[in-house]
């Protein structure tokens, strides 16, 4: 078995064990001013100036943390991810005790405090789904202290001058209000937007270049119609969608699948039945606001509207 080495290094008398930077080589496609604010947020002018420690907020899967993976790329920095649960502790955050093979405590740093060592961007991923408590031990890394205290080693860590941050935030309901204090510390916020029609389409294309033309073009209008009625269908779904229709039709060799049943079956799977009726799920999640939807019939995903061969195009009432 292959022997993973663990750098290693000294806070005081106190040994710590890094974790390692994370791999990876995803690419932002569209929205360049964000990507553009995101690094003008970490930039330092003078040696008084600090950089901003920015929240990336937007629906699940609209790309928060590849920006933030692409923005670390750009300034040839290492890059550590923090996932942020709700039983996120202070110590997980931080620094964390283990029992090595000696019999003896080890210390081991976070993500966020090997970034800190290392001088490299850490993103706190989903930091809205973290309890006060953690974030509170964050409070002096936030402003012009830029230290961290970890009670379980006994030591005080500060922040290498090249050391980033970001935070990426979730807009939906299953996460926690996070405190002003901690709100102030977290500036600008950075909106994260639906990528146009054309950025949509690259995006598929780039993590799917395998898949026909023709299932991206669904998919696509699909995802384009959802953002319209500002439902949360996102790119990430738009990529499931797609790799589930192709496994089906490549699964059945004896009786093939079309590919429009085989899209129409994976967008069932994947998002829930609710999904094959855009309208009426809409107009049940915004019904409150009193804002007429445009219509679309699911017969539209799979033909223009000028086509001869659609099956509303000669009907005074097509079916809504």
């Amino acid at each position: 078995m292959e022997q993973i080495s663990v750098k290693k290094t000294r806070v005081g008398d106190v040994e710590l064990a890094l974790s390692g930077p994370v791999e990876g080589q995803h690419e932002w496609i569209g929205q360049v001013q964000t990507l553009r604010e995101l690094l003008a947020c970490w930039l330092v002018l003078d040696e008084a100036d600090l950089p901003l420690s920015p929240r990336l907020v937007g629906p699940p899967g609209i790309g928060k943390t590849t920006l933030a993976m692409a923005a670390a790329r750009t300034r040839e920095q290492p890059l550590y991810i923090y996932q942020c649960t709700s039983d996120t502790r202070p110590e997980d955050l931080l620094v964390t005790p283990v029992l090595a093979e000696s019999g003896k405590i080890a210390y081991h740093a976070s993500p966020l405090v090997s970034a800190m060592l290392e001088g490299g961007v850490c993103v706190l991923d989903e930091g809205n789904r973290m309890n006060e408590k953690s974030w509170a031990s964050l409070a002096p890394l936030l402003d012009h202290r830029r230290y961290v205290e970890s009670v379980i080693a006994g030591i005080t860590i500060k922040a290498h001058g090249d050391f980033r941050c970001a935070v990426t935030m979730n807009d939906d309901e299953s996460t926690y209000e996070v405190p002003d204090y901690v709100l102030s510390r977290l500036q600008p916020t950075l909106d994260i937007g639906f990528p146009s029609r054309q950025d949509e389409m690259a995006i598929l294309r780039y993590h799917l270049p395998f898949a026909e033309s023709d299932l991206l073009a669904i998919t696509v209008d699909f995802l384009q119609r959802a953002h319209e009625l500002d439902l949360t269908f996102s790119p990430r779904d738009g990529i499931n969608i797609v790799r589930y229709a192709l496994k089906r039709l490549a699964q059945e060799e004896d009786h093939p699948l079309s590919a429009d049943a085989a899209w129409a079956e994976s967008l069932q799977r994947v998002l829930g039945t609710e999904a094959m009726d855009l309208d009426r799920l809409a107009a049940e999640r915004q019904q409150s606001l009193g804002k007429p939807l445009p219509t679309m019939d699911f017969q539209d995903f799979f033909f223009e509207e000028d086509d001869p061969l659609h099956p509303g195009k000669d009907d005074d009432n097509p079916l809504i």
